[in-house]
């Protein structure tokens, strides 16, 4: 699996993870929902993501995008 679909399905999933935190725990966890959201967004733009810098790291293959 490449770099770019692994940011794409972690950032799907820490989406859905602070989602139901938020439900069943407290509402603060929709704050690092919007820390996702915020970082996918910035990354669509400058294509820096501390995300792949670390999947980079860790040997996973580049894809397109990063």
């Amino acid at each position: 699996m490449s770099i770019d679909r692994l940011v794409i399905a972690i950032a799907g999933s820490f989406i859905l993870l602070s989602l139901l935190l938020a439900h069943f725990h407290s509402e603060y966890w929709l704050w690092f929902t919007a820390f996702v959201g915020a970082n996918l967004l910035q990354s669509a733009f400058t294509g820096f993501c501390p995300m792949a810098i670390i999947l980079k790291r860790l040997g996973f293959k580049p894809g397109n995008a990063f």
